[in-house]
C-alpha cells in the first residue's frame, strides 16, 4: 500500500466504541444466517489460521486470497466487491 494512504489510514483509525466490548446479543448472527469470509493470507495481524478457524467454525464460505494484507478491501478491492455480490446473490 502507498505510504501516503498507509498515513491517511493510521490517522483516521479510531479505537471502537466501549459498547463494542460490553454489550451482550442474544445469539449469534452466524449461527442462523448465512456467512462469507475472507482470509487475507498477508494479514501480519491476524494469522491466516485465526481467520481461516473462525470461518469454519461459522460455517462461512471462505474466499482465501493470499496476497491480501489485512487492509484487503484496499489491496483487493475487486476480489472483496466479487465476494460481496456473490453473497448477495446467493442470498437473494
Amino acid at each position: 500500500m502507498p505510504e501516503d494512504i498507509a498515513g491517511v489510514l493510521a490517522a483516521a483509525q479510531r479505537p471502537f466504541a466501549v459498547a463494542a466490548y460490553t454489550e451482550t446479543t442474544s445469539v449469534a448472527a452466524w449461527r442462523t444466517q448465512p456467512s462469507w469470509a475472507v482470509v487475507a493470507g498477508a494479514d501480519r495481524a491476524i494469522n491466516p489460521d485465526v481467520q481461516r478457524f473462525g470461518a469454519q467454525r461459522a460455517g462461512a464460505v471462505i474466499v482465501e486470497l493470499p496476497d491480501a494484507s489485512r487492509a484487503v478491501t484496499l489491496s483487493q478491492p475487486k476480489k472483496v466487491a466479487d465476494l460481496i455480490r456473490a453473497a448477495v446473490q446467493a442470498t437473494s
